[in-house]
């Protein structure tokens, strides 16, 4: 399950970013996942589980936003909504199509708490 190494890499950052916000707390992460990504919403879920043990983001809720695929048409410019497993224009049904949206993978937001103020090494 390559879900769980996709949470690892996500916590990495997520603790980075707090790190760097100085923040000992993480409270939600906000995810957007498109079809065509590799990444099984329900799975990365279920490892996220297990993964943000013992990090800033142990007690965080994850979100995860899913959207459309979306294509812009080679031969008529259109573009819009097509199927995940059928890439034709949305106006001509033609096949040469440039994806614009649906591969995504994306950290949209982090809510953090617990701030360290000050600037001393224990603070």
């Amino acid at each position: 399950m390559h879900e769980m190494s996709i949470c690892q890499g996500l916590l990495d950052q997520v603790e980075r970013i707090a790190a760097e916000r100085g923040a000992r707390r993480v409270d939600s992460i906000v995810l957007s996942i498109g079809p065509l990504s590799g990444v099984e919403p329900d799975l990365l879920s279920r490892a996220f589980e297990i993964a943000r043990a013992r990090t800033v983001a142990a007690a965080a809720v994850l979100e995860i936003r899913t959207g459309p695929v979306e294509v812009e048409c080679r031969s008529c410019g259109a573009s819009g909504e097509a199927q995940a497993n059928r890439l034709l224009c949305p106006s001509c049904g033609d096949w040469q199509v440039d994806l614009i949206a649906g591969d995504e993978l994306l950290l949209l937001r982090l809510e953090v708490s617990d701030i360290k103020t000050g600037s001393g090494p224990d603070s």
